[in-house]
């Protein structure tokens, strides 16, 4: 597969798992819990999948670019990408968390694509 079938996988899976942040965030901003929450699983499933496809799609341009070894960069996006994964817990725990967390999850976003871009 190209670079580019990668690539447009990657973004496919950052706007899944923004949708399910998105979802989640919302629900909880207006006073929903986890238990009201009609969508949880649809979006709890966009979430997994998105994150799926974000790794996968990662070390797929990785090893397209002939990168024997892992660059330094890819260690701060793994762990942005650990803390993505783990965000919906105190969207669906701690609603009060919500309002920060829609400030925060962009920012990370944001760092992750810094990383990337600017590698070289």
């Amino acid at each position: 597969m190209s670079y580019e079938f990668y690539k447009a996988l990657h973004i496919l899976g950052i706007a899944l798992l923004f949708l399910a942040f998105g979802g989640l965030a919302g629900h909880a901003l207006n006073g929903g819990t986890k238990d009201t929450n009609k969508a949880r699983g649809l979006m709890l499933a966009s979430h997994g999948l998105g994150l799926v496809l974000i790794l996968v799609a990662g070390f797929g341009m990785l090893a397209k670019t002939g990168g024997g070894m892992l660059p330094g960069w890819v260690h701060p996006k793994l762990l942005i990408w650990l803390l993505l994964g783990a965000a919906t817990l105190p969207l669906q725990r701690k609603t009060a968390m919500a309002k920060p967390m829609w400030f925060v999850l962009p920012l990370l976003a944001v760092t992750a694509a810094y990383l990337a871009i600017s590698h070289s």
